[in-house]
């Protein structure tokens, strides 16, 4: 307290003048319409200005709100897709049981680091365990394939990029479902290659490409890219594909984690052939 007495006695002829010239203001103002005019027009100005800039604001926290929300309602509508169930006839043999059972269900998460420029990229998302993820799950952005999850802790987890020279997907073309290998040459974040099409398959630019479903990770159907250029592989009776990305890896903010409900089942019977 004897701080700020010393501090105002000390700057006390500063604070005077500012008074005298706030009341020299104000008489001014009252009584001359023009200055009048003058000083409300100004302070209309300044002040909308300042709403204005905090409206923006205000509208950008509610836009990354809505985003949220919106993420997570089409994970839940993408739980009632046709393409996350599969058709089962234990319906016959097993009183209430659904003719159709769910097999994909999806999360909703957050990309909170990403890169694009590097041999092998990764991402990381703002789910984990608790959330029921676990590794070798598939993410997928909202408008294709964004990778596979590789490590999970409590709360996060780590995925391996689309753009990883470690990975390969099962990919197909959609209007012939002639499929192949789908992986990522490097240097381009926006193009991949597409092998082990047979070059008497026909394949026209623009064609689209996307998961086939041969995997207990991605679904069937899930958008990959489109066709940008094609030549026969050298030396060899298959195509080589360029195929450019629908997904921009370089703009991802909002996933959809894929947990297949049926993949310990598929794994036991990959393992059973294995050892037969």
């Amino acid at each position: 307290m004897q701080n700020l007495i010393v501090f105002l006695w000390r700057h006390n002829f500063l604070f005077i003048f500012l008074l005298l010239e706030a009341l020299s203001l104000l008489l001014v103002v009252n009584n001359n319409y023009y200055q009048r005019r003058v000083m409300i027009n100004t302070t209309n100005d300044i002040t909308g200005t300042i709403l204005s800039s905090v409206d923006e604001i205000t509208a950008y926290i509610a836009l990354k709100n809505a985003n949220q929300i919106l993420s997570e309602e089409n994970a839940r509508l993408s739980n009632r897709l046709p393409s996350a169930f599969m058709r089962t006839d234990t319906a016959q043999f097993f009183v209430g049981d659904s003719l159709f059972r769910q097999q994909y269900q999806y999360v909703s998460a957050t990309v909170i680091s990403n890169s694009v420029n590097r041999r092998n990229n990764y991402m990381k998302i703002n789910k984990g365990r608790r959330h029921g993820l676990r590794p070798d799950m598939a993410v997928l952005a909202p408008n294709g394939v964004a990778g596979q999850i590789i490590e999970v802790s409590q709360n996060f987890s780590s995925v391996m990029s689309m753009l990883n020279s470690n990975t390969r997907i099962n990919a197909k073309l959609k209007n012939s479902n002639q499929t192949g290998s789908l992986s990522w040459p490097g240097h381009n974040y926006r193009l991949g290659k597409l092998v082990d099409i047979p070059s008497h398959v026909s394949i026209h630019l623009g064609d689209t490409v996307v998961t086939s479903g041969y995997s207990h990770i991605f679904p069937e159907g899930q958008m990959l890219g489109t066709v940008q250029e094609f030549s026969p592989a050298p030396g060899d009776n298959f195509w080589e594909v360029k195929i450019r990305f629908s997904v921009d890896y370089n703009s991802l903010q909002y996933v959809y984690v894929v947990k297949n409900l049926m993949r310990d089942e598929l794994l036991q019977l990959e393992k059973k052939q294995v050892t037969q």
